[in-house]
């Protein structure tokens, strides 16, 4: 009778049948879940794609770029000379908002430019605060991309559709990759590099409705391709191209 007594006393429950399964349910589920949240959450997509920071000064690029119609170049000077395109100086700004009042400033009286207005006082820069920024061991030529005909739409999307700019694009390095296989699906006239708004059907001359955006963009790319005399796909797409 001792010894059935003690048995029983150590038996596990019925319940506990069950523990075995959801603890290997548990221990697979996990296993998944936890590379797929990391994943998803540190990719370039969640972490940079629609980054958007407030700037110093409310800088609209959907009035000066959109509806003004001002070119890139008037603000960002270097993109064609240089590795970078320059943050606008003071003085840039200043042609047009002025705050003298012998000058014929724009909406000089507004608060917004109180910034602009102090740093043309003062000479200290305005602190922007940079949307696109590579990391240092990144080399990144806008003066390579723009004259080759890559326009600033492809890395920036359509800024002057913008009221705060924001990054339109992971700028990871397989979407640089991807770009650097087939250039063709990026390029355009020279001539047409800072018009946001080009299309690759005008360029052929055809309609909207009898050729996909797409379909025109390989026809031109490829043309244009060939012109540039851009080939060399193993330097495109060497580390050393890069990171150098």
């Amino acid at each position: 009778m001792a010894s059935n007594a003690n048995a029983t006393r150590f038996m596990f429950p019925r319940w506990a049948n069950y523990l075995l399964p959801l603890l290997v349910l548990g221990a697979v589920g996990g296993g998944l879940y936890v590379p797929v949240v990391i994943g998803f959450g540190l990719s370039a997509d969640t972490l940079w794609r629609g980054y958007a920071p407030a700037q110093p000064v409310p800088f609209s690029h959907a009035l000066h770029a959109g509806e003004l119609g001002m070119d890139c170049r008037y603000c960002h000077t270097t993109v064609e000379d240089a590795s970078f395109a320059a943050i606008p100086h003071t003085q840039v700004c200043i042609s047009c908002h002025s705050p003298e009042d012998n000058i014929a400033g724009v909406r000089k009286n507004s608060e917004l430019l109180g910034p602009v207005h102090a740093s043309y006082e003062t000479g200290e820069s305005v602190e922007w605060i940079k949307v696109h920024d590579q990391p240092d061991y990144v080399y990144f030529s806008h003066s390579a991309h723009v004259n080759r005909g890559v326009s600033c739409v492809e890395c920036h999307g359509r800024v002057d559709r913008m009221e705060r700019v924001y990054m339109a694009e992971n700028m990871s390095m397989a979407w640089c990759l991807d770009c650097h296989r087939e250039p063709e699906q990026a390029l355009r006239p020279v001539d047409e590099v800072t018009n946001l708004a080009w299309d690759p059907r005008d360029e052929l001359g055809v309609s909207r409705d009898t050729m996909t955006r797409a379909e025109a963009q390989r026809r031109v790319g490829l043309e244009l391709k060939d012109e540039y005399n851009i080939h060399n796909r193993t330097y495109m797409t060497s580390c050393s191209t890069c990171h150098r």
